[in-house]
């Protein structure tokens, strides 16, 4: 999974940026309002983080671009603003949650689980797809009952996959949500990664689909 924090308070992202990376997410920080609309509308991201007083371009006009623009990326708004105006004007800009500084890293962790787990579409917090399931809220995975351990790009494969479960996912639209922006993207890589998870979950759980991408088989639902 890869998330867009826009934030031009260096600290806090700096301290938004561990916390959800150390949770596995791929995390592209912009510090202003015109980076963040430009990566927001060109790049592939699962949310967005974006904060409201953004030098060079207000996070509302941002927000109000993405929609404009067709941008259905689910967006959690930060804010130093606690008055009932300002959170009606996020919503009706296409907000899809708010959060009021000062806050807990934790909880912008969590929000941002369920905003995605709720954009592809699953009620419950737990997905299943044969024998492996996965806690979308607490980010786990298991296997027959018992915890899976993954790397950090083994988890955000694996995880748009079982969020996807229904549906072939193509291979660039994988590559994309595996790297953060300025990464060095090797060209066999995605395929090593499926590898190493076939090898953890069963060879027959990953489909390649030929042209087309992969798809995660629940042969056993």
């Amino acid at each position: 999974m890869r998330i867009l924090l826009v934030e031009d308070d260096a600290a806090l992202a700096d301290e938004l940026a561990r916390a959800l990376r150390g949770e596995n997410f791929a995390v592209d920080i912009a510090t202003n309002g015109e980076d963040g609309a430009h990566l927001g509308e060109t790049e592939l991201y699962d949310a967005a983080v974006l904060d409201l007083g953004l030098p060079r371009r207000d996070g509302l006009s941002v927000l109000q671009g993405w929609r404009a623009a067709g941008r259905p990326l689910p967006v959690l708004i930060l804010t130093a603003r606690d008055g009932w105006s300002e959170k009606v004007a996020g919503f009706k800009a296409g907000a899809d949650d708010y959060l009021t500084k000062p806050f807990r890293s934790q909880e912008v962790v969590m929000r941002l689980r369920a905003l995605v787990r709720r954009a592809a579409g699953h009620a419950a917090p737990r997905v299943t797809c044969g024998s492996l399931s996965f806690d979308a809220q607490g980010g786990n995975f298991e296997l027959d009952g018992k915890p899976l351990r993954l790397t950090a790009f083994e988890w955000r494969l694996l995880s748009t996959l079982i969020l996807r479960r229904d549906s072939v996912v193509p291979r660039t639209e994988l590559v994309e949500r595996l790297y953060e922006y300025d990464s060095d993207v090797d060209s066999n890589t995605l395929e090593v990664i499926v590898w190493r998870l076939r090898q953890k979950i069963g060879a027959e759980m990953i489909q390649t689909i030929r042209g087309r991408g992969y798809k995660l088989s629940c042969v056993a639902e």
